[in-house]
């Protein structure tokens, strides 16, 4: 299928061939007919793809601090690594999405196959979209006008949160396509409406729809207007579209409203606000938020637990329904906001001058009879031996800054990369030269040639792709965790056990950094006490690491890191742990703790995990006691001993040990030899991480099997 991306590096909109995605729980596959292009949005990301790195960095100024935190405890090469590897990753453009329901995911019963769908999916000819993110299009509502669903949804919110009442007169600051719906969304709700815009096409078409509208260009000042108008009251409410970088509009906003009027903000303008301004009046000021509640909480958005309607009456799915009822009822007409149709082939009549005159709401129109293809081949030339191939399921930032990199200097041969969406797939294919890009990673296990696969997917589906993958007959790395249960653990281990000739390898990389096998050297043989220290960072709680059932909690999904190599460098098994946690209640799921891990061999360990400290301190250090001796590593680019006779210090560029760990998999899947890892060692690092929770919960230590 074809798919409209932005190419942050290059600059380049680009219509891309990627494989279809494949239909998930709780969502629908949709075959789109039509989509609309949000002009002042898209344009944004495509303007901000076309700067340079400069002009970007000038653009995000808050970015710019976070590259210099990096810098300081990483090191120039890792971040400019990262910041490269991020503008590799092209963003796919559009959100008004309409078409025809064509499969339907475990869990959802409100949509069939056949359903006429406006979401807020990408401009591409299928799309998988959550089913709170989708509404049913009624009969008398054409597919192009239903594309106006969720563009007229982003100003509904916005009226919503001003809550208008019938006979106010409200401002609307800014007539593009959101402003000239909302406009009329408010004159449909009974309010007296007053646009403003510098542009005379969209003044004369609001003064069409009975918008009362002025132009400031004209000689018109625009305070001034609605205080006569209002006889020296002023307006209600106010609600911004515009989009611009300037502070005056906020400024405007205040002086033409009344005594505590109401202003919302929908577009991006300056908030260099001023303090007299709302302390005078004692004005409320609000940020609107996209489409609804609901947007951007992924219980509710990905997993589909809708918010119960007594409580929570507007979500953003009914915000997306009451547009395409308000357009079947006749009280908002979109049809002479639309001013050009073009054929998806010909996207670039609208996106090679987004900026041209006369322009408000342009449709693409898709072809019906495009082929579903879940592979897609990106490079066609043959391997020179067939021994060694390797497919990768996963295409997240990991894979592409991290894997991918260790890979291709290890001269690995990729023949499959996979994600469930297909175009990051599709785009690491073709910078990596992998031969496939698809969206259904049971391709790579049907494939013979393949002989390793790679996980790379999000925590909770590692344990059913190990099992697979086993099964199979194919070689297994997956990255941390190994899996987030006992009961995973038991049918790993026993399908494991069962197989002949096939490795099970995670991804525990710190064992392979030349720092951590130098410190194993020079320490040698004997009880040691170690005491690590992760400076993790904070990760806000709606992120799906946190999520126990998808992520695992970091303990479980990042902490096992430290285990692993506690364990590696004791050169011995956890036998007890015991774990306490910050504050006053034990939780499941924490960030911040101190594990106590107790070793056959006598050794001690020491695993800190915080959270809550400075960026700008390394992330990572580990400390080494063992017979008068120490080894303090510092952020993996910095090994210092203390007496340790003929060695003081070495260091080098960042290396957590990626590269290595990669060149010996991809050389013993070429060749043979043993496993990378003792799957045993596997096995007990992650029983010492599920351990550590039981320990908090429990408050005792708690026995390793």
């Amino acid at each position: 299928m074809k798919q409209i991306i932005q190419d942050l590096k290059s600059g380049q909109t680009i219509l891309e061939e990627v494989p279809v995605p494949q239909v998930k729980s709780g969502s629908v596959l949709i075959q789109t007919t039509c989509t609309l292009v949000s002009l002042g949005t898209e344009r944004m990301l495509v303007e901000f793809g076309k700067a340079n790195l400069i002009e970007k960095a000038r653009q995000q100024p808050d970015k710019v601090k976070q590259v210099l935190d990096k810098i300081k405890t990483d090191g120039l090469q890792p971040t400019l690594e990262a910041i490269f590897n991020k503008l590799g990753q092209p963003l796919p453009l559009g959100y008004c999405n309409v078409g025809k329901v064509i499969a339907v995911g475990k869990g959802v019963t409100d949509f069939l196959v056949g359903d006429r769908v406006a979401s807020n999916g990408n401009h591409a000819e299928y799309v998988c979209v959550p089913k709170n993110l989708v509404a049913k299009i009624p009969e008398n509502v054409s597919d192009e006008e239903a594309a106006f669903t969720v563009i007229g949804s982003i100003g509904l919110q916005g009226i919503r949160l001003l809550n208008p009442q019938l006979g106010e007169t409200i401002v609307v600051i800014g007539l593009g396509l959101i402003g000239l719906v909302t406009a009329e969304l408010l004159k449909a709700n009974g309010c007296r409406v007053v646009g403003v815009d510098y542009d005379r096409q969209k003044v004369d078409l609001a003064r069409e729809k009975g918008i009362i509208a002025v132009n400031p260009a004209q000689g018109v000042d625009s305070v001034k207007f609605v205080e006569e108008l209002t006889e020296s009251v002023g307006a209600d409410g106010v609600l911004i579209t515009a989009s611009t970088k300037s502070n005056d509009v906020i400024h405007q906003a205040c002086e033409m409203s009344r005594k505590r009027g109401r202003i919302v903000l929908i577009g991006v303008v300056g908030l260099d606000i001023r303090r007299d301004d709302f302390y005078k009046k004692e004005l409320s000021f609000q940020v609107s938020c996209s489409y609804g509640p609901g947007r951007y909480d992924e219980n509710y958005e990905v997993k589909g637990q809708d918010y119960p309607l007594p409580f929570v009456r507007w979500t953003e799915k009914r915000n997306f329904e009451t547009i395409l009822q308000t357009i079947s009822l006749g009280g908002l007409d979109v049809k002479p906001l639309i001013t050009e149709k073009v054929p998806l082939e010909n996207y670039l009549e609208i996106y090679g001058d987004m900026r041209k005159q006369g322009s408000i709401a342009s449709i693409l129109k898709f072809p019906t009879d495009s082929e579903m293809k879940t592979v897609v081949t990106v490079n066609t030339k043959a391997f020179a031996i067939s021994k060694g191939q390797i497919g990768i399921i996963g295409a997240g930032n990991f894979t592409s800054a991290t894997v991918l990199p260790a890979l291709m200097k290890a001269k690995a041969h990729i023949k499959y990369i996979a994600s469930a969406q297909g175009l990051s797939a599709k785009i690491l294919a073709k910078k990596v030269g992998a031969v496939n890009a698809t969206s259904d990673y049971k391709e790579i296990l049907k494939d013979k040639d393949v002989d390793l696969v790679l996980i790379t997917t999000r925590h909770n589906l590692h344990a059913p792709m190990i099992l697979e993958t086993l099964r199979a007959k194919k070689h297994v790395f997956v990255e941390k965790p190994l899996c987030l249960n006992e009961q995973q653990l038991e049918e790993i281990t026993d399908v494991y056990r069962s197989t002949s000739g096939l490795t099970l390898t995670v991804g525990f990389n710190r064992r392979f950094s030349s720092f951590a096998i130098k410190m194993k050297q020079l320490m040698g043989g004997g009880p040691k006490n170690i005491v690590a220290t992760m400076n993790a960072g904070f990760i806000p709680a709606e992120v799906w690491v946190h999520d126990l059932e998808v992520g695992g909690g970091r303990i479980i999904g990042e902490a096992c890191h430290f285990i692993d190599m506690c364990s590696y460098l004791t050169d011995s098994r956890v036998t007890a742990v015991c774990m306490n946690a910050l504050g006053m209640k034990p939780q499941e799921n924490v960030d911040n703790a101190s594990i106590l891990l107790r070793y056959e061999n006598g050794s001690n360990a020491v695993i800190n995990y915080f959270a809550n400290g400075s960026k700008s301190y390394s992330k990572e250090r580990i400390e080494v006691f063992a017979q008068e001796r120490i080894l303090i590593l510092d952020n993996w680019r910095k090994l210092t001993g203390y007496g340790i006779k003929g060695f003081s210090c070495m260091s080098s560029g960042m290396d957590k040990g990626h590269k290595k760990q990669f060149a010996l998999l991809n050389e013993r899947i070429k060749n043979g030899g043993e496993a990378l890892i003792p799957f045993e060692s596997i096995v007990n690092t992650t029983r010492a991480s599920f351990a550590c929770i039981e320990s908090l919960k429990e408050n005792r230590w708690v026995d390793v099997k």
